[in-house]
């Protein structure tokens, strides 16, 4: 007989629960409980089992129907469910997801604004972050001070960070300062493939440049509407989900 179990993450994920990564959070916190007993990581489930998150029973039953929500991000919004500080958090504007929850695909710190994507889909969240799927993020910058060519080369040689060596995949100059009215600053979009905390302003300051705007315009292959406002949200057309998927490289399941 066929074993139909899979990985606790991966089946609470696929139900639309929560990334793999949250999931594992929750089974090492000790509150995941499978048919009674305390789940640890490496356990299987299967649809019929009784899985509880808190004591709550988590429904795996049905297909679930894979949304995904455009968000754009103002400044001083919270990528978190709560705030201990009470300040405001993304989930707050959010409309309720068809199934399951929302998922937010990786985080904008505090001070950044522009595109955030959520998803009801945990596979999916969890490719689109994973570091494999090298998929692309791209940011504009406003700098304090104008770097030099010296110093974008060194960008996209690479620079060691505190976390490992680090680097933009492409970077353009947007404008003219002058023009712009911004004669201390100077403007960049820039593109790379990979999300650790705070990459783009680690990078600028490490080579002597504070960033002080920042926001992002695309993720994999969507970009951020025009006409979308801070604050407002957009559900994901299927074409966009599907590009969202071959860019993760996630099969479709027919």
């Amino acid at each position: 007989m066929a074993d139909d179990s899979e990985r606790l993450q991966k089946l609470l994920a696929g139900a639309g629960h929560g990334s793999r990564r949250a999931i594992e959070d929750w089974i090492r916190a000790g509150r995941v409980t499978v048919n009674g007993r305390l789940a640890q990581l490496g356990d299987r489930g299967r649809p019929g089992d009784d899985i509880r998150l808190d004591g709550e029973p988590l429904a795996l039953q049905g297909a679930q129907t894979t949304e995904v929500l455009l968000y754009h991000k103002p400044l001083g919004e919270m990528t978190t469910r709560s705030d201990p500080q009470g300040r405001p958090t993304v989930f707050d504007r959010l409309p309720s997801a068809s199934a399951g929850r929302w998922i937010s695909v990786g985080r904008l710190d505090v001070n950044t604004s522009g595109l955030l994507l959520f998803t009801s889909d945990g596979e999916l969240a969890h490719a689109l972050m994973h570091p494999s799927s090298e998929v692309e993020r791209e940011y504009l910058v406003r700098l304090r001070g104008h770097p030099d060519s010296a110093t974008l080369e060194r960008l996209q040689m690479g620079i060691r960070l505190d976390d490992g060596m680090a680097r933009f995949d492409r970077l353009t100059a947007v404008g003219d300062p002058e023009r712009l009215g911004t004669h201390g600053h100077a403007w960049y979009r820039v593109v790379l493939h990979e999300g650790r905390n705070r990459e783009v302003r680690r990078l600028w300051l490490a080579v002597g440049h504070e960033v002080s705007r920042l926001s992002r315009l695309r993720y994999g292959p969507i970009e951020l509407p025009g006409d979308l406002r801070g604050g407002q949200w957009r559900l994901a057309t299927p074409e966009q989900i599907q590009a969202l998927r071959a860019a993760a490289e996630v099969r479709v399941a027919q």
